[in-house]
This record gives structure tokens, C-alpha cells and sequence, in this order.
């Protein structure tokens, strides 16, 4: 089983497909950000939020996602998504993730005078801040490193309540008799005919289109006008499937929503929620299929493994048989705040666990860049990944590790 050291998983470049911008803000930011908005927090101290608030183990999902009520009522204004974005980004390249999407729903943070784009407008500021920054940076300029780029993904929800904010609570109250799912659908597609707006009309870099949410009772199909709309305007999309559900939720994100990336799929193989004469057939066809098809997994194992009760041990996690199946997958964060962690700490918690094999660990993380909604022409992202793959080989080389094959990259 190949060692890999710290300090290579942390050199290597990286890319981050599946992070959340309001689960991922520094603990003293919030911190920060709540006493200048008057925004109450169970402790002012960072400790104290990370020992209440932000830990290393959690009951269940809803005890996960208790501290999004606390970084989305301070992410409520142009300076804080940008402050956020910006601090976000840096967090990013300080541990070697060179390529970032970061995702959220514009819908949770629009107030007056605050539009969705308008809070696109201020994650894009900060995000380019850090692109310019390290642009002009010795890394760069004398050591060749990769440039930082990134592109935003927007979240449809596949549920909300009055208490989402006041966008949902506008909504609700002017559609007060529609059924509840249709008002869903509603809101999703108004969002993704905003989000292409300000893509087309602004420049924005907005490169995708996700459905986030709890699963069970809502399924995707509720979104299918959205999704047609995403993709009848060459929009990319990923859907939250397989997190909480089964493999047929991950099948009707591909086949009703025509996901490009699935969400982490970590119920991919459980064929106790099938509903079909041989569930062992069914999975096995669907991996096959995703696998031929070239779907990318975006994996998150601590945060699987925070949600969800019987994953005791990272050797539990459905990621090694992926990488067996040659499943197209990629290691993200989903929070780096609420779970913790970085893509280094996953990197260096699969390749821990599994014995990978350095053509395995150099198809994962090569996977994040050549699958990527990269907001450029196919030119230029095959310009960008070509040089990813040329550093990431220099590194690699670096420490030892031996030359991969042609022709074995996935």
C-alpha cells in the first residue's frame, strides 16, 4: 500500500466541485459578521462554537445542519457574500485547491435591494479578488503553479418553508392555494431563468444549476421545468441525489433532470431501497451505466460519515468500491466549516483507508478539473487542465512517487 504524506496531498493541485458558500465561512468571520449585524449566536467565542455549534461528530442531519441558521442570517447583505467569497477562496489555495465551484441558493439571500444578481455579483467580487491576487503571485509568476479559477453553482431547493427567508415567504404568501410541490417547481424554474440572465446579460460566471434539499418526499421530477431550462440554455447541472436516498433517486436525477455530476451518491449501492424484482441487477446496471457515461460523483466522506450513522469508519464509505467500479469520482468538502475539513484531510483520509494505487489518487484528483463546469471554451479549459496535469506530475515526481502509465488515466 503506497504512503502518501501529508505534504504532497497538500501540494498536490486540487479542485473543489462540491462546496458550500454559507457552510464554509472561518468560525472568527461569523463571529464577526453577527455582532456587527445583530445576529444572535449561542456563544461569541470560537471555541464555544465549535463545542455547541460546529463539531466533530453530530447526531443526525438535522443536528448538521442546525448552523446554517446561524451563517445564513448573516449572509444578508453585498459585503458579507463577498467578504465570504474572498476569505473562501484564500482558504482554497492555501491548501492547494486551485479550482473552485462553489454552490448556494441566491433565493436564501435576496432581500431589498439585494437581487439574486446582485449576491451573484458580490461572490463573483470576492472570488476574482483572489484570482488576481494570485494571478500576480510569485507562485504564478516563478514557479509555474496553476492558476486559480472558479465558477458558481446555484441551489434549487427541493423544499422550503416560510422560515427560508423572505424571498420563499413572498412566494408562499402570493401563491397561497397552488399545490405545495408546484410552488416548488415555481421557485426553481424563476431561478434558473435568473441565474441564465445574469450569466448571458452580466458575464457572470455562473456554470451550473443543483437541486439541494431533503430527498425523501420530494422527489426531482417536481424540478424537470427548471432542469429543461437549465439545459435547453447549455447551463451544466448537478443534483443532491443519493444522499439520503437511494439508488433510484440518483437514476431520476440522470435520466429525468440530465445531471452531468451527481451529489455524492453515497446510497449508489444500496439495493435495500430498490424497488425492483432483482436489486442486485438494478445497482449493478446503474453503476455500470454511470460509469460508462462518465457521471462524476462528488464525494464528501466526512460529511457522510457526520450524517449518517452507519458509516463508522472512512473503510465503510462507498468510495472504494467507485474507484473499483472506475466510477468517474472527485473528493470535495460539502462544508468546510460545518464538517471541519479540507480536500487535503479527505484525500488523506481515503488514501488512509483504501489501498489506492497513485494512478487511483492521480485519476481522482484529475477527475475535479477534466469534469469540471469550467466558465471558459473548451480551448481554454483543455489549455488549463494540461497544465494541471503537467504540475500535478512535477509534484508527484517530487516525492517519489513513480510515473503513471499512458493511457491508464480515467
Amino acid at each position: 500500500m503506497t504512503h502518501y504524506p501529508q505534504e504532497l496531498l497538500a501540494e498536490l493541485p486540487k479542485t473543489d466541485l462540491h462546496c458550500h458558500l454559507d457552510g464554509s465561512l472561518r468560525v472568527d468571520t461569523l463571529i464577526e459578521l453577527a455582532r456587527e449585524r445583530g445576529v444572535s449566536l449561542p456563544s461569541t467565542t470560537r471555541d464555544g462554537l465549535r463545542d455547541l455549534v460546529f463539531k466533530e461528530t453530530y447526531r443526525d442531519l438535522p443536528d448538521y445542519l442546525h448552523g446554517f441558521a446561524y451563517t445564513c442570517a448573516v449572509l444578508t447583505d453585498a459585503e458579507a457574500l463577498e467578504r465570504v467569497a474572498y476569505e473562501l477562496g484564500q482558504d482554497c489555495l492555501a491548501e492547494g485547491v486551485h479550482y473552485l465551484e462553489v454552490r448556494f441558493a441566491p433565493q436564501l439571500h435576496v432581500r431589498p435591494g439585494l437581487d439574486i444578481a446582485g449576491v451573484l455579483a458580490a461572490v463573483d467580487r470576492g472570488l476574482d479578488r483572489v484570482r488576481r491576487e494570485h494571478e500576480a503571485s510569485a507562485a504564478v509568476t516563478e514557479r509555474g503553479a496553476p492558476s486559480f479559477r472558479f465558477g458558481l453553482i446555484c441551489c434549487a431547493m427541493r423544499m422550503f418553508t416560510g422560515g427560508f427567508g423572505p424571498y420563499f415567504r413572498d412566494l408562499l404568501s402570493v401563491l397561497p392555494n397552488w399545490p405545495v410541490k408546484q410552488v416548488y417547481g415555481v421557485a426553481s424554474l424563476s431561478l434558473a431563468r435568473a441565474v441564465v440572465e445574469a450569466r448571458d446579460r452580466l458575464g457572470l460566471p455562473v456554470v451550473g444549476f443543483d437541486l439541494a434539499g431533503a430527498e425523501a418526499g420530494h422527489p426531482a421530477h417536481d424540478h424537470v421545468e427548471a432542469y429543461g431550462f437549465a439545459h435547453r440554455h447549455f447551463l451544466k447541472k448537478t443534483v443532491h441525489a443519493g444522499e439520503a436516498y437511494g439508488p433510484e433517486s440518483i437514476f431520476e436525477a440522470i435520466t429525468r433532470l440530465n445531471a452531468d455530476r451527481i451529489g455524492h451518491g453515497t446510497h449508489l449501492y444500496a439495493v435495500d431501497q430498490v424497488v425492483d424484482d432483482d436489486p442486485q441487477r438494478y445497482v449493478r446496471q446503474l453503476s455500470e451505466y454511470i460509469a460508462d457515461r462518465r457521471v462524476t460523483m462528488e464525494v464528501c466522506v466526512t460529511s457522510n460519515m457526520q450524517t449518517m450513522p452507519n458509516l463508522r469508519r472512512v473503510q465503510d464509505h462507498p468510495i472504494g468500491r467507485m474507484v473499483q467500479d472506475r466510477l468517474s469520482v472527485t473528493l470535495c468538502t460539502d462544508n468546510r466549516l460545518v464538517s471541519r475539513t479540507t480536500v487535503t484531510k479527505e484525500l488523506g483520509l481515503v488514501t488512509g483507508a483504501f489501498p489506492l494505487s497513485p494512478s487511483e489518487v492521480r485519476n481522482m484528483v484529475l477527475h475535479g478539473f477534466k469534469r469540471s463546469f469550467f466558465p471558459g471554451s473548451y480551448k481554454e479549459k483543455r489549455a488549463y487542465v494540461r497544465h494541471v496535469i503537467d504540475y500535478y506530475d512535477r509534484v508527484a515526481a517530487k516525492h517519489g512517487l513513480p510515473a503513471v502509465k499512458r493511457g491508464s488515466e480515467g
